[in-house]
């Protein structure tokens, strides 16, 4: 079979395929792995029975699941909806939006990629423009989304060390270039992988360079506040009319809904509404129909404040430990501080495994983690740092968790020792 430009690119093999197959695999059966390689939340007894709650109302109302299931909405999304989520942005932070700045998508991977796409790539008049990663290692997501050769600009951060065993990225302003041949800024807060939380501070300056530079910021805010609020330190939701945030309703614990959320100026949720009706004609009904009460009433502000965030910060304090209970500390390995998201992102200077190397020998002991050198595309540089690093999850519970960051150890520790 002859596959067109568009169908090379997209069957290929790339990281999020092969981190979503073993995913798959893992959460299917298949064979008894440790998975802590995916980005699947956990499962949390009290919000998985308010989603059980919320589905038992929709049952018992014939209009609304009818209407949930048997009509399309527009290809903005639900009207009702669109309403809520502008409603609670507007009156709890102030934001000056309505239904015209919000969007829902088929997922905001698929949000990304329509937007990526939208902003960069080749123009008409012959030029072309990349997307920029102030801060690299970026969510491997975003890796293989674009059309275009060349698509991603990545800045490589200053590295702060931090103790015997910890270190954070810092966006490296002084050396941030944007040119005429950026379209856009695209940072996740937290930061998938490393956990990383941009400072309001840090947010603001990127925010004041793509405004002069009349581009836009995206901030994908999967997993920060105020919903599902996995985040650990001081950071406020940030919008301006150059900024295009998107949510998700995945890490409230509806992942298979594939809900995204976009809430932007006017031209970019026209835009997004035209190809949604192009490429979906519209997005699913069941996520919107499921969260609308919670973002009505505002109970998703303390369900993921109250809820959410306390059981993943248990899950990371555990983690922490287990790490250094397991890890040898006469070694050089390295923690990023944790900040927010799902992930502990390890680095392990001058280890003689490459990251990918690394995972294979995980695998075979029966762990999954995600290679770090999928995380730093854009980076023109060669740079050891990118092949030292690896994802870990570390949402899943102690029956997983513990033995697999035992396991880590003791083949960090053979690395090492057998260089």
């Amino acid at each position: 079979m002859q596959y067109s430009c568009f169908g090379q690119k997209m069957v290929q093999r790339s990281g999020i395929a092969e981190l979503m197959d073993d995913l798959g695999r893992s959460m299917s059966g298949a064979g008894k792995m440790l998975m802590l390689g995916g980005g699947n939340p956990a499962d949390i007894p009290e919000i998985q029975e308010i989603w059980r709650t919320e589905m038992r109302k929709l049952v018992g109302e014939r209009d609304l699941f009818d209407g949930m299931l048997c009509h399309y909405d527009t290809p903005q999304g639900n009207p009702r909806f669109l309403e809520a989520v502008a409603g609670l942005f507007r009156e709890v932070y102030g934001w000056p939006v309505g239904p015209d700045n919000v969007a829902v998508t088929n997922s905001s991977q698929t949000a990304y990629f329509m937007l990526l796409n939208t902003l960069a790539g080749d123009f008409a008049d012959g030029s072309r423009k990349r997307i920029l990663l102030p801060l690299s290692p970026e969510y491997i997501g975003y890796a293989d989304q674009g059309l275009a050769p060349g698509f991603f600009a990545a800045g490589r951060p200053s590295i702060e060390l931090r103790g015997d065993h910890e270190f954070k990225y810092h966006v490296d302003f002084d050396n941030l270039a944007l040119g005429s041949d950026i379209g856009a800024l695209c940072v996740s807060r937290p930061t998938n992988p490393t956990g990383n939380v941009l400072t309001d501070d840090e947010v603001r300056l990127l925010a004041q360079k793509a405004q002069a530079h009349d581009r836009y910021l995206f901030i994908d805010n999967a997993y920060g506040a105020p919903f599902p609020n996995i985040i650990f330190s001081d950071a406020k939701p940030f919008w301006d009319r150059n900024t295009v945030v998107t949510l998700s309703l995945s890490k409230l614990g509806l992942p298979g809904t594939r809900t995204g959320i976009v809430i932007a100026s006017e031209p970019i949720i026209a835009a997004l509404s035209s190809i949604n009706a192009v490429v979906s004609l519209a997005s699913g009904n069941i996520g919107q129909a499921l969260a609308m009460p919670l973002i009505e009433d505002r109970r998703i502000l303390s369900l993921s404040s109250d809820v959410i965030q306390p059981f993943y910060r248990r899950r990371l304090d555990a983690a922490l430990q287990w790490a250094g209970e397991y890890f040898d500390s006469d070694l050089p390995w390295r923690l990023h501080t944790c900040e927010g998201a799902l992930f502990l992102w390890l680095w392990c200077p001058g280890m003689p495994l490459s990251s990918r190397a690394f995972y294979e020998r995980l695998k075979k002991k029966g762990v999954l983690v995600v290679p770090g050198c999928f995380f730093f595309y854009g980076l023109d540089e060669e740079w050891s740092h990118r092949d030292e690093c690896i994802r870990i999850n570390y949402s899943q519970p102690e029956e997983v968790v513990r033995p697999a960051l035992r396991l880590i150890g003791e083949e960090m520790r053979a690395a090492y020792l057998n260089r």
